[in-house]
Formats: structure tokens, C-alpha cells, sequence
């Protein structure tokens, strides 16, 4: 039974976190070199690999309530993947706020069961690993930070995915998104019961979100009224 904080979360932390570093410290490196596709197009067969296999190693056996793909973890590898070789500004957004913030929290406070060298345990860190280690050199290494419109676009697609699942819970009797029910030893412990540590995710979420587009788009602008009136100097002579 996999333990948070035991030997073998400890070290893929470590080695998580020494990942983080070096692909922050290869940027002046690769920025604008061949090395820089290079490393993109590893971590995103990285991503791919082992999306599939966290995908497949769910499935056995398989429980209608919990194997199916339906965490934002397991499709956020997609858009890893999408934005490392397309370099699509919504695959980006998502890859930035997803990658950097949510599979982030699901490596501190994972809700795992099975420990190493279980099958479950490779796949689970290696999709969570590879995915934060692609959002951070998609993002922070090469500095392809989101715009507001990338924030927007990344909200409507989370709300989109909850909405989705907060049908379906019901129906499969199940608890995708933990939307139902908190698992027991991570922070919505500290959010109250039903339905507010939900409605608390969400506050944190858009508040969160909004600070971490700050460094790269600055407060957004207003933009002037329309006035309807052309102006006098772009009229032609008669």
C-alpha cells in the first residue's frame, strides 16, 4: 500500500525536482538551437508514452466508478504533448495551468494506492512526472507564458470538464473530480464540507490562475469605448 512521504514518494520527488532544475537551467541553452525541438519532441513521447500506459494500467481491473480517464491528469498529457510540438497558444494555456498547478498537487498529495514497484505506482509517477517536467519546459524554459485570452480559454475548458463530470457522478454512482466527496489527507480538508470546499476550488482556481497570468500579461486593459464617429481627418476631400 503506497504511503505519502515514504521512501518511494521521496525520491521521485527528488528526482522531480532535479528535473525541474535542469530544464529551467538548459533554457539559454536550447532557446532558438536545434537542441530546443530536440528536447520538445522527447518529452512529448515521454508524455505520450506514458499517458497510454497510466491510461491502460486504470483500466485492470476494470471499475466503471474509478478506471475510466476522467481526472484532468489523465488527458492533461494530451495537451503536453499537442503544446510541445505545435506550440498552439490553447495547448500552451492549458499546458500551463494544468501542468504547473493541478498534476502538480496530484504528485504532493497523491491519492495512489499501490506502491512501487506496482505497475500502478510506474505509471502514475511517470504520467505526473513527465507531464509537470513538459508544462515547465514548454512554458518556463521557453518562455511561452498565457495571455488573458489563454486564461479564459483555459477557465471554459476546466468549467467545461466539470460540468461534464458533475453530470455524470450521479449516474455512474461515482466521484471523478472528487466533486461528491473529499479523499481523505490532502488541503480540501482545510475547505469545509460539501458543496463549499468545492465552491472554494474554484474561487482558488480563477484567483490562482488570474496571479500566475500576471508575469507574463500584466493587468488586463480596458479597452476604449466606441465612439461611432470617424474621424474628420480620415474622411477623403471633396
Amino acid at each position: 500500500m503506497f504511503e505519502a512521504y515514504s521512501t518511494s514518494h521521496l525520491v521521485v520527488l527528488g528526482v522531480f525536482v532535479a528535473g525541474v532544475v535542469v530544464l529551467l537551467a538548459m533554457g539559454p541553452v536550447v532557446r532558438g538551437r536545434p537542441a530546443e525541438r530536440t528536447v520538445a519532441v522527447a518529452l512529448a513521447v515521454g508524455n505520450i508514452a506514458f499517458g497510454l500506459a497510466g491510461t491502460l494500467t486504470e483500466l485492470v481491473p476494470f471499475e466503471v466508478t474509478g478506471s475510466l480517464p476522467l481526472q484532468v491528469c489523465d488527458f492533461a498529457w494530451i495537451a503536453v504533448a499537442w503544446a510541445l510540438l505545435t506550440r498552439h497558444r490553447f495547448a500552451l494555456a492549458l499546458t500551463y495551468y494544468w501542468g504547473l498547478t493541478l498534476a502538480l498537487q496530484a504528485m504532493v498529495q497523491p491519492t495512489l494506492d499501490d506502491a512501487f514497484p506496482d505497475p500502478n505506482f510506474v505509471a502514475f509517477w511517470g504520467k505526473h512526472v513527465l507531464l509537470v517536467w513538459g508544462a515547465v519546459y514548454a512554458t518556463l524554459t521557453l518562455r511561452q507564458g498565457p495571455d488573458w485570452r489563454g486564461y479564459r480559454q483555459a477557465v471554459a475548458a476546466t468549467f467545461v470538464w466539470v460540468a461534464f463530470v458533475m453530470c455524470l457522478n450521479p449516474l455512474l454512482d461515482s466521484n471523478y473530480g472528487y466533486f461528491n466527496e473529499k479523499p481523505s489527507g490532502t488541503v480540501l480538508d482545510y475547505l469545509g464540507p460539501w458543496p463549499w470546499y468545492v465552491l472554494a476550488e474554484v474561487v482558488i482556481v480563477l484567483v490562482g490562475w488570474a496571479l500566475l497570468t500576471l508575469p507574463w500579461a500584466g493587468w488586463p486593459r480596458r479597452r476604449p469605448p466606441a465612439t461611432g464617429k470617424r474621424d474628420a481627418t480620415l474622411r477623403p476631400a471633396r
